[in-house]
């Protein structure tokens, strides 16, 4: 999103309990972690490719390691945080099984948000004009974009059940705050809550019945 005032941050922030350790995967400038530890005493890590943001969230006091997360997870234990966030990352992950597999080893729970690529607005654009869409959730255009991944939130949610993940939560993001009905055709972007492969739940929650 581009706006200053980050709606998909809102809706992260109010997911993590008081006092929780957080690993930020791809945290970019680190203002959702800032916010995170001065607001709610979260005990947070980051790890984050650019070296320009690294340098960002260090002088903003923050611990973030400059790395590739598709890489640098084996060294962290089991359950090691309470929560694993890839927000606006899975898209740019070439490998998003085996990241998504090592976040779920090293949180309780992992929070995933990213862009709809079925947004109705980007359909439209696709079929009357025939060319990439560029929206406010896709803000690039096609030869300078850092997606290497076009979902949707079906798409996503049919890679959960495929995989035997159980999700908790799942919000989705208009222009304005949350809808409630026809996700795949009306969010702009998708948050998920993912159980860790510690104490998850039996059997996959589903209360999602208007998908299009």
């Amino acid at each position: 999103m581009t706006h200053n005032h980050r709606l998909d941050h809102d809706i992260v922030f109010g997911l993590i309990e008081p006092g929780s350790r957080v690993l930020d995967l791809g945290c970019g400038d680190g203002a959702l972690l800032f916010r995170l530890a001065r607001e709610k005493g979260a005990l947070v890590r980051g790890i984050e490719c650019d070296e320009q943001a690294v340098q960002t969230c260090v002088r903003k006091g923050l611990s973030v390691l400059h790395g590739n997360i598709e890489g640098g997870l084996d060294e962290y234990p089991d359950c090691s945080f309470d929560y694993v966030i890839m927000n606006q990352t899975m898209q740019e992950v070439r490998k998003v099984d085996c990241v998504i597999q090592q976040a779920r080893r090293i949180g309780r729970k992992v929070v995933v948000g990213f862009p709809n690529f079925a947004h109705f607005k980007s359909r439209l654009i696709m079929f009357f004009k025939g060319k990439a869409p560029v929206t406010d959730s896709l803000p690039y255009l096609w030869y300078d974009t850092p997606n290497v991944r076009f979902l949707s939130v079906e798409d996503f949610r049919e890679f959960c059940l495929g995989k035997g993940i159980p999700v908790l939560e799942a919000h989705y993001l208009g222009q304005a705050g949350e809808i409630r009905r026809l996700p795949n055709l009306r969010a702009l972007n998708a948050v998920f809550v993912l159980a860790g492969n510690a104490g998850a739940p039996d059997r996959m929650e589903d209360d999602e019945k208007n998908l299009s």
